[in-house]
């Protein structure tokens, strides 16, 4: 009889024995999430290799696992800067960038998670790199040359970057994917500055285009009258040989051909004789002369 109390004041022991038993199951492994790499710290003391996604056992209540995203993101800043030609820039950047998986381990215990690459590393990179390139532009040439700033910050962003991983002994800890210049925003007098500058080159060129215009419209006009004006003279000018060459054969056929002259003779005169006083002769008519008249 006296047993069976003993074993009743047990009974409350079973739900504490399942409770540690789930607790030391459930601290033997660890499910690392796809896109990571697990960082293992045993008592504090980071391990070197990093374990893949997935399910792992570990060593309940000495092993701690950190999940490292590995996936590519983004870190975008803004940075205010002044250009060559002492304009206020601010500037935004966006880099892309993954973590390196297999040096993961190294990277957390150098420099720390992902949150802080992005603090210690690539914010400065952009800050630094973007005020180094910025100051070698003038402010238009940042917007007309684009492309090349561009170029040159991201080499900025590279070099600034690699010098600090080697610093911290991980040179390999992350890749830079991308870097692109999403915004250039200038001051308010600048930025009206600009749109005066293209208001006048845009009146400019409208003056030129209608000068233009009125040069070929005159000179068409110019080209037309001249055209005119040799048609007319070409005109004149065949007329006059016509006429020239018609007298020419005309004056040629009388000279040879005598009846045709007293033809002409006959067709000038009237019928009408010269009168005399005095006398009732008939004058004789002197041909010779009539003709000589007539060339």
């Amino acid at each position: 009889m006296a047993l069976k109390p003993k074993l009743e004041n047990l009974n409350f022991l079973y739900p504490i024995i399942i409770i540690v038993i789930i607790v030391l199951v459930t601290s033997a492994f660890v499910i690392v999430d796809s896109g990571h790499v697990g960082v293992v710290r045993t008592l504090g003391a980071v391990q070197p290799k990093p374990l893949s996604e997935g399910f792992h056992f570990k060593k309940p209540f000495m092993d701690k696992v950190e999940q490292v995203d590995i996936r590519l993101t983004k870190e975008q800043s803004k940075s205010t800067a002044a250009s060559k030609d002492l304009q206020t820039v601010q500037t935004q950047v966006t880099v892309q960038y993954s973590l390196m998986g297999p040096v993961a381990p190294k990277t957390y215990q150098r420099i720390g998670n992902r949150d802080v690459v992005a603090a210690t590393v690539i914010e400065p990179a952009i800050q630094e790199s973007v005020k180094a390139i910025t100051a070698q532009f003038t402010a238009e040439q940042l917007v007309t040359k684009r492309a090349e700033v561009k170029l040159q910050i991201q080499k900025a962003i590279d070099n600034f970057i690699t010098i600090t991983l080697e610093e911290k002994e991980v040179p390999n800890a992350l890749r830079i994917a991308n870097v692109a210049i999403t915004d250039f925003r200038f001051s308010e007098e600048f930025d009206r500055a600009i749109e005066l500058k293209v208001k006048a080159e845009q009146e400019a060129l409208q003056a030129r285009n209608e000068k233009v215009k009125r040069v070929t419209q005159a000179e068409a006009a110019y080209q037309e009258k001249k055209l005119a004006a040799d048609a007319a003279a070409y005109d004149i000018e065949a007329r006059s040989k016509a006429k020239a060459l018609a007298i020419e054969r005309e004056a040629k056929a009388l000279k040879n051909n005598p009846e045709l002259i007293q033809l002409r003779l006959s067709e000038k005169w009237d019928g009408t004789l010269p009168k005399f006083t005095g006398g009732e002769t008939v004058p004789f008519i002197n041909v010779d002369s009539v003709l000589n008249d007539n060339q």
